[in-house]
């Protein structure tokens, strides 16, 4: 099955409109959402003014990657096909961003859509009203070769035929009108459209949901053999959950204009971590005989959805769960991963360890809630989560014990070279001591010596001194002698 032949964008450079970039590779991310928001204001009076708004889509964060298919299932009402017309850009987001291989198409005009649509296509929930009446089929599968200005192999004529040969119709009902076609064919016809320009990524907002269920497994089948032959990307957007489950890789399940949670398809229908969607899946019938005298285990949901106009404060499902506690009332629990490949956003999560065991108290609508939950499964879920903390904290241990060992080695050997250190710097200021006390000692000696030897000088020049004065007195006294001695005879 070949697939017609685009331009090469020539046109698209010489009139100076935005051009793609080239294919994303099998498990590279081809969209991308953070962030989306989407509120729908509420005007009253004679001058309009804005009263409110209706939050359809209120904070969006995930990822699509190349070849895959993410189903996305909930509520009616909780803004699954708003986010899909935000994706394909049919309607202006509030806030947040939406990035197609890499490029940011948040804010593109009509002109800047204009080649992005030949690869993102969408497939709409009524396929009747998505159909022009006064049309007949050729014109409405033609259409977008000649908006895109295409010109495939053959003339268009034979291109539709030959896509309406691919989708199971007959390519002899080219000139026929919707009216007179069943809703699986419409379907059918609505698929063709989307495929004529080979699109990279195709929205599928429920495509089956106004169809029987033998037309659901023929159209069901037919995406899938589209998507191993051409390698598409969707976004399939259901109600019925066992469809999901057949076509999607990964699953988002939405709340009140939230993701609640995401995961792959084989996790969440295993082991579902939020409790709004365990209580989805256990409304999915069982086609088991044997079961048939088997106690429902059906989780009955107290009220209705709330109103999107004013949604409840913290978690958005604590008016309906049987977990909700305080924390619940007044915290918004983030999306995180808790499992690898799966995400969820909750603090009291199911199968999974207690995000916030501290709060225990349930609220009174929480115990209301309770009421219509089997006791089997209030206690199954119970007992899940205490083996879950149970494993979780054995796993701990060890971890805990090797962390301590290690913090213990390194402690001691810390500790062993504080106390080279500390022995080292002992040595050192011991030789600094033994440095400084050597240096008096060796002063005092010096000027002991210094002195001594001055003592001695000052005793030797005393004692020459008092040599010379006793040989000069001897002097004197032996010429005194002399003196008398010669002047006696003479007076006698």
């Amino acid at each position: 099955m070949s697939i017609p032949a685009q331009s090469d964008g020539a046109e698209d450079r010489a009139s100076g409109t935005a051009t793609l970039s080239k294919d994303a590779a099998p498990g590279e991310v081809l969209l991308k959402v953070t962030g989306l928001q989407k509120h729908f204001p509420i005007r009253k009076g004679l001058l309009q003014r804005q009263v409110g708004a209706v939050r359809a889509v209120d904070g969006l964060d995930f990822e699509v990657r190349s070849g895959e298919t993410l189903g996305v299932v909930g509520e009616s009402g909780c803004g699954k096909s708003t986010m899909g017309r935000l994706i394909t850009r049919l309607l202006e987001p509030t806030a947040g961003s939406i990035e197609f291989e890499g490029k940011d198409i948040t804010h593109l005009g009509v002109s800047g859509m204009r080649p992005l649509r030949r690869d993102v296509q969408m497939i709409f929930q009524d396929p009747y009203s998505s159909l022009n009446p006064r049309h007949t089929i050729g014109t409405i599968v033609g259409a977008p070769f000649r908006l895109q200005g295409v010109e495939p192999e053959g003339g268009i004529k034979k291109e539709v035929q030959r896509l309406l040969s691919v989708v199971g119709l007959n390519p002899e009902h080219y000139n026929r009108y919707p009216h007179e076609f069943s809703g699986g064919q419409r379907q059918r016809i609505g698929i063709a459209r989307a495929l004529a320009l080979n699109p990279k990524l195709v929205v599928a907002d429920e495509p089956v949901s106004a169809l029987d269920v033998s037309i659901q497994a023929q159209v069901v089948n037919l995406l899938d053999d589209l998507q191993q032959e051409l390698g598409l990307t969707y976004v399939i957007i259901a109600h019925d959950l066992s469809v999901v489950r057949h076509v999607s890789d990964r699953i988002a399940v939405m709340y009140l204009g939230k993701i609640v949670e995401l995961a792959d398809r084989e996790a969440l229908y295993k082991a579902p971590m939020h409790p709004y969607t365990k209580a989805l899946m256990s409304a999915v019938p069982i086609p088991d005989p044997s079961r048939k005298s088997a106690k429902s285990e059906r989780i009955l949901l107290k009220g209705d959805v709330p109103s999107p106009i004013a949604p409840p404060s913290g978690c958005r499902f604590h008016t309906r769960c049987w977990k909700a506690t305080e924390i619940c009332r007044t915290t918004e629990p983030p999306l995180k991963e808790l499992k690898p490949g799966q995400q969820v956003a909750c603090h009291h999560p199911e199968n999974f360890e207690d995000q916030a065991p501290q709060d225990t108290v349930l609220l009174t609508a929480a115990k209301e809630a309770a009421e219509l939950v089997a006791d089997e499964v209030l206690a199954e879920s119970a007992a899940t989560s205490a083996a879950v903390a149970a494993e979780v904290a054995e796993t701990a241990e060890p971890s805990g014990s090797a962390e301590t060992a290690e913090t213990s080695e390194s402690a001691a050997t810390a500790e062993s070279s504080e106390s080279a250190a500390t022995s080292e710097t002992s040595e050192s200021a011991e030789t600094s001591e033994s440095a400084e006390t050597a240096e008096p000692a060796e002063t005092a000696e010096s000027s002991e010596s210094a002195e001594s030897a001055e003592t001695a000088e000052t005793s030797e020049s005393a004692e020459t001194s008092e040599s010379s004065e006793s040989s000069e007195s001897s002097e004197s006294s032996e010429s005194g002698t002399d003196g008398s001695g010669s002047q006696g005879p003479t007076e006698k």
